[in-house]
């Protein structure tokens, strides 16, 4: 591994992978139920209702405020830049699938949005015929051939498979190039990301209570089927016909891969970070990329 600059650290997001493998590794043996997609349906039920309270008391409410104070036009920036900033860790995945032309499209889009758009406020790229691409380790993980492993609510973080959260953190360190030392500048940015995801969603929440019975049960199965819609680009019962569950990836070489994506992000952004110092960027400088 290359050198990272003084004070850097994998520590943390190495922590916070251990944990979240464990924590799936742990739920993935716990009593089965009916259900095949859902063997953890107790636990699951019960973290879902715990994070629908976290929704209603905090995250809802903020996300209404910021929906009636910020005017539209900001907001579309807002969600553009952060959409921008994620375009990079896109057209990865689609080269890591073989998907040459849409990685191209994606690392087009960031190279027009940041310069042309405003460092992304704006969405040249989308004018310009480049179209907007949804893809991410866990995807990447589905084509390899790697088994999406039993449902499973995160807390904070929601509906995952197996496979999703073991790719989870590598898709948020993918998902954010920015490396934002100062800890309030940094919650800030989080807060405010955590923020405008969630306005964009208001008013769904009554069209999903009004249309179902069981809130959970159509959340699940909408997430699933969502899922595999987005691995197989459209095509899940043809490929799910064609699979052969023994010769998966089994889920150990899973993890390592997405360690290792995670790591090589990190040596990403330390290479930068350098460059940037023999730039003459100042140390002090709150965000480095």
């Amino acid at each position: 591994m290359k050198n990272l600059p003084p004070g850097s650290s994998l520590k943390p997001l190495g922590a916070r992978f251990a944990a979240l493998a464990l924590t799936a590794g742990v739920l993935a043996g716990c009593a089965t139920t009916g259900n095949p997609d859902d063997p953890l349906e107790g636990y699951n039920r019960a973290m879902f209702a715990f994070n629908e309270q976290l929704d209603k008391a905090v995250v809802k409410p903020v996300a209404q405020a910021y929906e009636f104070v910020v005017p539209d036009p900001v907001r579309t920036g807002v969600g553009n830049v952060f959409g921008n900033l994620g375009d990079p860790w896109i057209s990865i995945n689609n080269l890591l699938q073989g998907k040459v032309a849409d990685a191209l499209s994606d690392f087009m889009r960031f190279a027009v949005n940041s310069t042309f758009g405003l460092l992304g406020a704006l969405d040249v790229a989308t004018e310009m015929g480049l179209a907007k691409h949804d893809e991410d380790l866990g995807q990447t993980l589905g084509r390899w051939g790697v088994g999406e492993g039993a449902y499973i609510v995160l807390p904070f973080f929601g509906s995952r498979t197996v496979r999703d959260t073991v790719a989870l953190p590598a898709d948020l360190a993918g998902q954010d190039p920015l490396q934002i030392d100062h800890v309030r500048t940094r919650n800030s940015v989080t807060a405010l990301r955590i923020t405008h995801a969630r306005s964009t969603l208001l008013g769904a929440e009554k069209t999903l209570e009004e249309g179902t019975l069981d809130k959970y049960a159509y959340v699940r199965d909408f997430y699933l089927e969502q899922r595999r819609y987005k691995v197989f680009d459209g095509a899940p019962e043809r490929v799910y016909e064609d699979f052969d569950e023994a010769s998966a990836v089994p889920l150990g070489e899973a993890v390592d891969v997405a360690a290792t994506a995670a790591v090589e992000r990190l040596e990403l952004l330390a290479i930068g970070s350098v460059a940037l110092a023999g730039a003459g960027v100042p140390p002090d400088n709150p965000i480095k990329r």
